[in-house]
């Protein structure tokens, strides 16, 4: 989709491909009402400029719109291969080893147990290991500290939504 083409989006359909990237309204409609957008610049300038406004119950709401890592099967399937198989460096696929996926099971039902909410984190690029070393790393935090932490990463996470969008 070209920037024109959001632009031109009837309010409705806008604010689902919005909600997409981030599913909190109070997020997603002042984007939609600041429309039309001059530059992707001036899309990620106001997608920024809006962080600040949103309150925990709005960072809740998007949370709840990520899928939560919870079995064993869907790990195997987020980690069946690294990032150098993709790019032909590779003739097979690296597994991640089970125990690390159990883990990372684990720590994410511990992280909902104690926080209330999924574990958020911008995984693009990162491997089992390395986001068990940040769930890991994150689980002794205070629910204060993991709503910023998690705020951040999810604005991470928009972005990238954003960028994909056009």
């Amino acid at each position: 989709m070209t920037l024109q083409e959001l632009n031109a989006l009837p309010a409705a359909d806008a604010l689902t491909l919005f909600r997409d990237c981030c599913a909190a309204d109070a997020w997603a409609q002042p984007m939609v009402e600041s429309r039309p957008y001059a530059s992707a610049e001036a899309l990620h300038g106001t997608a920024r400029a809006l962080w600040p406004n949103l309150h925990e119950t709005d960072w809740l709401v998007a949370f709840e719109a990520h899928p939560k890592i919870g079995d064993i099967k869907s790990l195997k399937a987020k980690y069946a291969s690294t990032e150098a198989l993709a790019s032909g460096e590779q003739s097979g696929a690296r597994v991640a080893p089970e125990a690390v996926l159990q883990r990372l099971k684990n720590g994410n039902d511990a992280y909902f147990a104690k926080f209330g909410f999924i574990f958020i984190v911008c995984a693009t690029g990162k491997s089992a290991e390395q986001m068990l070393e940040l769930l890991e790393q994150r689980l002794p935090n205070t629910r204060e500290e993991e709503i910023r932490i998690a705020a951040a990463e999810q604005a991470k996470i928009t972005h990238i939504r954003l960028d994909k969008l056009l």
